[in-house]
């Protein structure tokens, strides 16, 4: 289902092996919670997906369990940001700007953090209408 959305909105979208239920396991333990159900059925089909230029629209699990763990670190951005606790990132645009699911209150909208003003701005309604954007937009979609 996923990459047949993706393909309809990019057809040169780019994606990988899927993952296991075994790493997606791994992952939600680190992370201390669960992942979004949607992005899980997209990590079972595909460990990510690249769009135009090579941007990661969704990146691949791995990446998306580092970056959110740095993230809310309390040690990397002290006193700079608000707290990213209720975010869950899992991709860019390749500009400093990142995508995420709000994991509390667990909501199926994505929003975009933009890194220069720490705005969380609403960019989709959910993980489908997300690629359908920005895999069919262009530059600064949201």
């Amino acid at each position: 289902m996923w990459r047949e959305a993706a393909a309809a909105a990019l057809p040169d979208a780019e994606f990988r092996a899927p993952v296991d239920a075994a790493a997606l396991a791994d992952a939600e333990r680190r992370l201390g919670g669960r992942l979004p159900a949607q992005l899980t059925a997209l990590l079972s089909e595909t460990d990510g997906m690249v769009g135009e230029y090579g941007t990661d629209i969704i990146w691949p699990l791995d990446h998306i369990v580092e970056q959110n763990l740095l993230f809310r670190s309390p040690d990397t951005f002290p006193g700079l940001y608000m707290p990213f606790d209720p975010l869950l990132f899992f991709g860019d645009n390749s500009g400093g700007d990142r995508f995420a699911f709000v994991v509390t209150p667990e909501r199926p909208d994505i929003f975009v953090w933009d890194h220069e003003t720490d705005s969380r701005l609403w960019a989709a309604r959910e993980l489908e209408d997300y690629l359908h954007r920005a895999l069919a937009g262009d530059g600064d979609w949201w």
